[in-house]
């Protein structure tokens, strides 16, 4: 990210749509209502949005997601994307409106996904289409058991070469439970001890069931616009200090399974804004599985490679520890929302609209997102109160 360019945008809104089961809604619905609550929030109307950046829908792939939200809007907008880097969708299109807007190309732009994922598992609602994933032609075969397959010999690999213990993906389930439980838009509301984690059913070891991301309906969006028009706005000012991508391979075979493009990304995002782990007082981090989120802890500094483990023990990373991490619940238990519900976090953390779950003298935020397994595409951001 260009050095000036920091903190010269903003979000001026943000929307969620109720997470967990909601039959008969479907995606573009989700993505509607909760763009409708981002222009209601940010008290513009449609018709001020002149940029649309849309994720189409994993579980029923759609044609032209962002006309189809625009249009839905009553709004016809200059500028219209569609992303396809998953769950870092969300978190690097930030950088995408900050450079359609810098480039003249619109003036304000809103960021929607969502999606029916319970719905269609369940059977209450059949989907349009079957996405191709990829790894059916070239990991699968040979015995990979999807992205829990993938993500279990990552983590497995954590375990023997530095120590990790299911007790440390415990505290990372168990924390993310915990501050779920404070969240009125959430799927799993009741905490859950060590005890619990330890008795939840294996899924693909070294993963047990609460080691991993639920399956969820949701909707999410949030707009941005230059922190100029923020400032005649009725919310506080969050801007975008930074933003940085990193797309370190395709498949599981090809990637460093203990470290991630997350490194690349935090070196960008320290040097462009000169601050450090030190400086952040809440982090949002993309946790599709409890080890990704520890492996992120390490890989953006805030302790030794190696020593995520440790560094989540006693509580750290809960609300009153020295890093409160996926203050909504994240995947893990608010709901696998793609990541755009960890912005949205962000921004309430730093606004002080999070009641019984916020954080203290909250200025500065860490939002990270990830598609593929390992983080074949990885985003970060650095979000603060101005």
């Amino acid at each position: 990210m260009n050095p000036h360019l920091i903190n010269k945008f903003a979000i001026i809104g943000i929307g969620e749509a109720p997470v967990g089961k909601v039959p008969g809604r479907s995606p573009i619905a989700a993505m509607l209502e909760s763009a409708r609550l981002a222009i209601q929030d940010a008290g513009i109307s449609a018709g001020d949005i002149d940029g649309v950046i849309a994720e189409p829908p994993l579980s029923s792939p759609r044609f032209l997601p962002a006309n189809e939200v625009a249009s839905g809007l009553g709004i016809r907008p200059v500028y219209a994307q569609s992303t396809g880097v998953g769950g870092a969708s969300a978190v690097s299109s930030l950088a995408a409106a900050i450079a359609a807007i810098s480039a003249g190309f619109c003036s304000v732009v809103l960021f929607t996904m969502g999606d029916s994922s319970w719905s269609y598992q369940k059977g209450h609602m059949q989907p349009r289409g079957r996405l191709d994933w990829g790894y059916e032609e070239f990991e699968e075969v040979f015995g990979l058991a999807e992205a829990a397959g993938g993500y279990g010999l990552c983590a497995r690999s954590h375990i023997e070469q530095f120590g990790t213990s299911e007790r440390h993906f415990g505290e990372i389930a168990v924390s993310a439970r915990y501050h779920a439980s404070l969240n009125s838009n959430t799927q799993m509301s009741k905490p859950i001890s060590m005890e619990d984690y330890l008795a939840s059913r294996w899924i693909v070891e070294p993963f047990r069931l609460m080691d991993c991301s639920l399956v969820s309906d949701y909707g999410g969006a949030f707009i941005i616009a230059a922190v100029d028009v923020a400032r005649e706005l009725r919310q506080p000012v969050v801007g975008i200090s930074a933003v940085a991508a990193a797309n370190t391979h395709r498949f599981v075979h090809q990637a460093d399974p203990v470290t991630t493009g997350a490194c690349e990304v935090a070196e960008r995002i320290w040097r462009v804004t000169g601050l450090s782990p030190d400086d952040i007082d809440v982090a949002e981090l993309y946790d599709s599985f409890t080890y990704t989120t520890l492996v992120q802890l390490e890989d953006y500094g805030f302790c030794p490679k190696g020593q995520g483990g440790p560094f989540v023990e006693g509580g750290r990373i809960r609300l009153g520890g020295d890093l409160p991490v996926n203050t909504h619940g994240g995947l893990l238990s608010q709901g696998h929302a793609g990541g755009v519900l960890h912005v949205t976090e962000a921004v309430k953390q730093l606004r002080g609209d999070c009641g019984e779950r916020q954080v203290k003298q909250a200025d500065i935020a860490l939002v990270t997102g990830g598609g593929g397994i390992l983080f074949a595409s990885h985003a970060g951001a650095v979000l603060a109160r101005l």
